[in-house]
């Protein structure tokens, strides 16, 4: 196959900060995707119905003329976030609210440090259908990082379905085979999304002829065999999978660092990863369903009428984006990819 068109995709999992960064990173993103789930992870993080609405209206001022993308806002979930915001969240077109286990990632030092505290915004969550989005590590010290996710699905995740059946769940950026097996065997109020660098690398790639900060991200690049359980998953056909990038811009001064920040920056070639993973499996016909259908479908909304085409083509990622004052590298800086969208 050198051509493939499909139903324009969404991506229901995206970083795109605020401020001056806008600017380079939303029209990456619009170029190619109709629609987006923003993460809320801002300092401060974005907890009311009206901060979301500011936000989305400074995203839609980042969107170049002429392109339609829709920005699809989210709450950050803390222990006091009042259940009544739900109601106002819901009028205000907010589609979910984001659990980070405090300290799990960038920007969570807000997040939520006991579950039960935050049910009663869970129950108004379910009774409104809108949608929790987990990030599913735990945090405790003396758990290895890379069992977090397997020890999230455990102590947490089951208790959270259990006491909340009819809210629906996205398992957020799964890395791990015990996540994609739990998605696959839940009810249908439980879905995930994947990353492509997490169908693409295994965590050689964070240490291969040196540190790669780049390719360090959160939750981190696990084991050969996970990786080829989430292939698996991804191109299996399963409704309960869809596409997510989770890309996270950082200055490239902040990535490479003693203490570098975790994510890799995607949205500028998200489609052309999606589609080398999709191809090395040979299962291109599952690319659409995983990235234009399966996530609407999900989160109940109607799926996109336009569509995009890639193209078998050698090209070369750009090494760098001005970013304010820094420069932005995005995953596979100077490489070579296969795919290239038309």
């Amino acid at each position: 196959m050198q051509e493939i068109t499909l139903t324009q995709p969404d991506d229901w999992h995206l970083h795109v900060r605020d401020g001056d960064v806008l600017h380079t990173v939303v029209p990456h993103t619009a170029a190619q995707f109709g629609r987006a789930i923003i993460m809320p992870n801002l300092k401060p993080p974005v907890t009311t119905a009206a901060q979301a609405l500011g936000y989305k209206a400074r995203i839609l001022a980042a969107v170049p003329k002429g392109v339609n993308f829709e920005p699809l806002m989210t709450l950050y979930l803390t222990d006091n976030l009042p259940a009544d915001e739900i109601r106002r969240a819901k009028d205000a077109g907010v589609v979910a609210l984001k659990l980070y286990p405090a300290g799990a990632t960038t920007n969570s030092d807000a997040g939520v440090t006991d579950l039960r505290k935050t049910y009663q915004t869970l129950e108004a969550m379910q009774r409104e259908g809108i949608l929790l989005l987990v990030h599913g590590e735990v945090t405790s010290p003396d758990i290895d990082l890379f069992d977090r996710e397997a020890v999230f699905i455990d102590n947490q995740l089951i208790p959270l379905r259990k006491d909340f059946p009819e809210l629906k769940i996205v398992f957020e950026h799964i890395t791990t085979k015990e996540a994609a097996q739990y998605v696959q065997g839940a009810d249908a109020y439980t879905g995930a999304t994947i990353t492509a660098h997490h169908l693409l690398y295994n965590r050689n790639a964070i240490f291969t002829g040196g540190i790669r900060p780049h390719y360090y991200c959160l939750p981190v690049l696990k084991r050969e065999t996970h990786r080829l359980a989430l292939v698996q998953a991804a191109t299996s056909g399963s409704r309960k999978f869809f596409l997510g990038t989770d890309s996270a811009p950082h200055p490239a001064h902040l990535k490479e660092h003693a203490s570098g920040c975790a994510g890799c920056y995607t949205a500028f070639s998200a489609m052309e990863l999606y589609a080398q993973a999709f191809d090395a499996a040979d299962a291109l016909d599952k690319l659409e369903g995983f990235a234009s259908f399966h996530g609407a479908d999900f989160y109940g909304l109607p799926r996109n009428q336009g569509t995009i085409t890639l193209r078998r083509e050698a090209w070369a990622v750009p090494d760098s984006f001005a970013l304010g004052e820094a420069r932005l590298k995005p995953l596979c800086a100077d490489e070579t990819l296969q795919w290239r969208m038309t």
